[in-house]
C-alpha cells in the first residue's frame, strides 16, 4: 500500500496535545491545523493511532483535496480519485458530509454527488459491476467542504474515540474521556506523585489518569471500523495489539483518589473503574470538597467542576469553589488544575491562576485554571 496520509481530529484548543501524541508514536512530521493533526505514514499507523491516541476524536484516511465551486467539478475530482486503492467490491460505504463558507452548501447535496462519483470510480476498477450490495466491511466516507475545498475521508475508527468502552453510567453532564485526558496531560502529572479529583463524578478524570499512569492505550479494550479492512492486514493489528500489552506497566503503583458529595456518582464511578480493569487502583470516597484533607505532598488536583449554569444551582457551585479556595491553600506543595466556564471562578477561590487555557467542553467555551506548585525535590 505504502503511504497514507491520516488526520486525526480533536476539539478546539488541544490540537497541540494531540500533535505531541502523534509525535510520541513516531509519526515526527506532522502537521497542526485548527481541529485536526495532518501526518503521513503506513498502514500500521492507523492500528497504532487508533489505539494510542488518548485525545484526538477520530482517526481518517485522507483520500483526496481540491477546489469544487460547482458540482460537476465536485464529481469529476471525485471520479478522478483512486477509490479502489481502500474499498473493496462489497464494502459497505455511506457518504456523509458538512459545508462551511462554501459555494456547495447543500450538504445532502454534495454527499450525493459524491455517492454517485464513488460508485462510478468503483465501476472502471471492478468492470462488469454494475450493482455494489455493500454487504461487507464498512468505510464511512466524508466529504467536507471548507472555503470551497473538498477535502474526501474515510473514517478508520468507526465510533468515535472518546467511547473507551469503560462507561457503565454517566452524570447528567459528562466529561468526554478525550478532553479528560487532555487535562491530565496539561498537568503534567506523573504516575509517582499523588493524585485528586474533588469533584469526581463518573470518574472519568481519575480514570484516565490510571491509564496515562500505567500507559494503558486508551484504545485496548474496543474495535475499530478498519479492523476489518483486508489491506490493512490482521499481521498489522496484532503487531499493535501485542505492542499495548508490551508497554503497559500493570505494576506502577498509583495513588489516585476521586471524591464527590454525591454516593450514586461515587458507586458509578467504581463500578466504571472496575470496568476499565482499574478498580484496585482508585479509591472512590464521598465527600464535601470542605472535608479533603491529605498529608501526601506534591500532589496533582484535577476537577471539571460544576459550572453553575443550571437554575438555582449558582449560589451552590460558588461555595464549592471558596471552598476549593480555603482547603486547596493548605496542601502548598500541590498543583490545582479546575475547568469551568463561570467567569468569577478566581475571585471566587481567592486566587489568579498561574496561567489559562481556553478548552471548548462540547459547545461550552471554558477556561483551564492552572494553579503551579513547586517541583517536587529530585529523588
Amino acid at each position: 500500500m505504502g503511504k497514507v496520509t491520516l488526520i486525526a481530529t480533536a476539539a478546539m484548543g488541544i490540537e497541540a496535545i494531540v500533535a505531541d501524541e502523534v509525535r510520541s508514536l513516531g509519526y515526527e512530521d506532522c502537521v497542526v491545523e485548527n481541529g485536526k493533526v495532518i501526518f503521513e505514514a503506513d498502514e500500521l499507523a492507523i492500528c497504532r493511532a487508533n489505539l494510542w491516541l488518548r485525545t484526538a476524536d477520530r482517526v481518517k484516511l485522507k483520500v483526496g483535496e481540491f477546489k469544487a465551486t460547482t458540482f460537476d467539478e465536485l464529481f469529476e475530482r471525485t471520479k478522478r480519485l483512486d477509490w479502489a486503492r481502500y474499498i473493496p467490491v462489497n464494502a459497505e460505504f455511506p457518504v456523509i458530509g458538512k459545508s462551511v463558507k462554501s459555494t456547495l452548501f447543500s450538504v445532502s447535496d454534495c454527499q450525493s454527488i459524491v455517492k454517485k462519483a464513488v460508485v462510478e470510480s468503483l465501476k472502471n476498477t471492478y468492470k462488469g459491476t454494475t450493482w455494489f450490495e455493500e454487504n461487507g466491511p464498512f468505510y464511512r466516507i466524508e466529504i467536507a467542504m471548507l472555503n470551497d475545498v473538498a477535502t474526501l475521508t474515510i473514517d478508520t475508527s468507526g465510533v468515535a474515540l472518546h467511547k473507551r468502552g469503560y462507561r457503565t453510567e454517566q452524570g447528567e453532564a459528562p466529561l468526554k474521556e478525550t478532553l479528560a485526558a487532555a487535562l491530565v496531560r496539561l498537568s503534567r502529572w506523573t504516575a509517582d506523585r499523588p493524585f485528586i479529583d474533588p469533584v469526581c463524578g463518573s470518574g472519568t478524570i481519575a480514570i484516565e489518569a490510571a491509564l496515562i499512569g500505567q500507559n494503558i492505550a486508551p484504545g485496548f479494550n474496543r474495535d475499530f471500523a478498519s479492523e476489518n479492512w483486508d489491506w490493512i492486514g490482521q499481521n498489522n493489528w496484532d503487531k499493535a495489539r501485542v505492542e499495548v500489552e508490551d508497554l503497559a506497566k500493570y505494576d506502577q503503583p498509583l495513588q489516585i483518589m476521586g471524591s464527590d458529595i454525591d454516593h450514586r456518582m461515587v458507586n458509578i464511578a467504581n463500578d466504571n473503574a472496575f470496568e476499565a480493569g482499574l478498580g484496585d487502583l482508585i479509591t472512590f470516597k464521598q465527600m464535601q470538597v470542605k472535608d479533603i484533607t491529605t498529608r501526601d505532598e506534591y500532589g496533582v488536583i484535577i476537577g471539571n467542576p460544576p459550572y453553575g449554569e443550571r437554575l438555582g444551582e449558582e449560589k451552590e457551585v460558588e461555595e464549592i469553589y471558596k471552598d476549593m479556595g480555603k482547603v486547596f491553600e493548605k496542601l502548598p506543595t500541590w498543583s490545582v488544575y479546575m475547568l469551568t466556564s463561570h467567569p468569577d471562578f478566581e475571585k471566587l477561590y481567592g486566587k489568579q491562576a498561574t496561567k489559562k487555557r481556553k478548552l471548548f467542553n462540547g459547545f461550552i467555551r471554558t477556561d483551564y485554571y492552572q494553579y503551579w506548585g513547586p517541583k517536587p525535590p529530585r529523588v
